[in-house]
């Protein structure tokens, strides 16, 4: 079964995901972490976008410059548009080559941030589970985990899909707020056994 599992910044997705790894023995395939392979120094997408945006965007140790790139993206979506068309290819055929590594029968959990955005995910699984979680929770834990400002969060925020929007979009939620990890486990716990999974 193909899981895509998606979820706000900060909503705890991450978290969901080494538990479905841990407890359920999904094999997980992280498109964020792909990503930001593919734009660390020496990463195969560094040449292109040295080229397109030139080297302001690129740190003295080779990487991209994260928040320079933010900065940019958030000002003008043709650039955004411009990194995606570097970026997604690339991640794609390496999501293909993860996914391929799945032992007959074994989940895959596709972490994909960005999955009700995309528009074509939902295509390519089975099933969607989205983590929830309040706007203000989201803030607090990115704001504690990265030092942003409280704005700067709120304006990834509003570049991502609604709460709304992801419910929609989702077979399953796990709502990840005021609770334990110990409960938000057993929640992977259920779900994994449930009919749908």
């Amino acid at each position: 079964m193909r899981i895509g599992l998606t979820g706000g910044i900060g909503s705890g997705k991450s978290t969901v995901a080494r538990a479905l790894v841990a407890r359920g023995g999904a094999l997980l395939v992280d498109t964020d972490a792909i990503s930001r392979a593919l734009t660390l120094p020496g990463g195969g997408a560094m040449p292109a976008i040295q080229a397109k945006f030139g080297a302001a965007f690129v740190t003295a140790d080779g990487s991209l410059d994260r928040a320079a790139m933010r900065a940019l993206a958030f000002q003008d979506p043709a650039a955004r548009l411009a990194l995606e068309a570097i970026l997604h290819p690339m991640i794609g055929d390496e999501t293909a080559r993860q996914a391929a590594l799945a032992a007959p029968g074994q989940r895959i959990v596709f972490d994909v941030p960005l999955l009700v955005e995309s528009g074509r995910w939902r295509r390519q699984v089975d099933r969607v589970i989205v983590v929830d979680c309040r706007e203000t929770t989201q803030v607090d834990r990115v704001i504690a985990r990265s030092g942003l400002t409280a704005d700067a969060v709120r304006a990834i925020l509003a570049q991502q899909a609604t709460r709304t929007q992801r419910r929609a979009a989702a077979d399953a939620v796990i709502y990840n707020d005021g609770i334990t990890l110990d409960r938000l486990q057993d929640e992977v716990d259920a779900l994994l056994r449930s009919p749908l999974f």
